[in-house]
């Protein structure tokens, strides 16, 4: 998402047991019709903290003061996503600040979805950048390392009551982690996949029925993530879910044409790797919530349509910014901090 900021201007917990299985391939066995899914209509809410501190009030439709989440969930959201960072110069985004917020969304009923980015701040398909305590480590160590913080952040969490529905091993992570040690195209797919393996590993201990979901951008380039994950089952990393962006006001052919390709691409991933996909990130311009609601309405709908019923959700990435916060246009809050026309196609999907 650092990439979007640059151009502005700077499994589910209720999927049945019959999902969870796997098979002798360590791919989870596919849905069936019968089966009940979870899909999580919701929002990556990072930046919330962070705003109240600074004085940032939040309003219903009807202008009424509440708090963002209680917003979100009345209009129809049930999942909220928390990004985590190791170190944060300013503390934001740290363990203690995303114990917080996991602790007040699961209290107002939310499903949790913690996205670690291994880094001290952003981590995105340009900037994959290693905290700094880990900067002159050994390989070895390195795993370590990711492997005993996502312990460390998973047991805080479960000793505050959280156990998250779904976690991200790396955000965006393109051209793979924890660079150069982990970067695919200095030739490290399979320290890449190593890493991967090590923060599947970490969940896992301390939940297993936690879905662990890889992430990449550009939900519509079906070639891109077929590579990704072709390196990663071939150099043996596991995952449940696969996780995309999409944020198609950036593409020429507009996001109809985005949306329908992002479409092919799940239906093509689930065939190819017998795994769920979820879109853990959308966005779209703020100063056009009719064409945002459009666009929103469509990916639920064609993400609900996913072969299998494997398509397991839609989340905004920070809808609840607004008056140009961090230089970021495309959420979807007006000026008065009431949410938009466009957060309804998650209320009426």
């Amino acid at each position: 998402m650092k990439k979007i900021l640059g151009i502005l201007g700077f499994a589910v917990l209720a999927l049945t047991f019959q999902s969870c299985k796997k098979n002798s391939d360590n791919t989870p066995t596919p849905v069936t019709s019968k089966d009940t899914v979870f899909f999580a209509k919701g929002a990556d809410i990072s930046w919330l903290t962070q705003m109240e501190a600074s004085g940032i009030k939040f309003y219903d439709s009807a202008g009424t003061q509440q708090d963002c989440i209680e917003v979100l969930k009345g209009l129809g959201m049930n999942a909220i996503r928390l990004r985590a960072w190791v170190h944060p110069s300013a503390g934001w985004n740290n363990t203690s600040d995303v114990v917080a917020k996991a602790v007040r969304a699961k209290n107002m009923g939310m499903k949790i979805l913690i996205d670690f980015h291994y880094s001290d701040t952003w981590a995105d398909p340009g900037d994959q950048n290693k905290p700094a305590a880990w900067a002159n480590l050994k390989f070895a160590d390195l795993k370590t390392a990711l492997y005993n913080y996502t312990v460390g952040v998973m047991d805080t969490l479960k000793l505050n009551g959280i156990t998250p529905t779904w976690v991200q091993v790396g955000n965006e992570t393109d051209d793979g982690m924890l660079w150069p040690t982990g970067q695919v195209s200095k030739d490290s797919m399979a320290n890449y996949a190593a890493l991967v393996a090590a923060g599947y590993s970490a969940v896992k201990l301390v939940s297993s029925s936690t879905k662990v979901i890889v992430h990449l951008s550009d939900g519509y380039d079906n070639t891109h993530f077929t590579s990704l994950f072709n390196g990663l089952k071939a150099n043996g990393a596991s995952w449940d879910i696969i996780g995309l962006s999409l944020y198609p006001s950036y593409l020429s052919e507009g996001w109809s044409v985005g949306d329908s390709e992002c479409l092919a691409n799940m239906n093509s991933l689930v065939a190819q790797y017998n795994t769920p996909v979820m879109v853990v990130e959308v966005g779209f311009p703020e100063n056009n919530p009719t064409a945002s609601y459009n666009f929103l309405a469509d990916i639920i709908l064609k993400t609900k349509s996913v072969s299998q019923n494997q398509g397991l959700g839609v989340l905004y990435w920070e809808p609840e910014s607004y008056n140009g916060w961090q230089g970021y246009g495309l959420g979807a809050f007006d000026d008065s901090g009431k949410p938009t026309a466009a957060l309804n196609a998650f209320k009426g999907n």
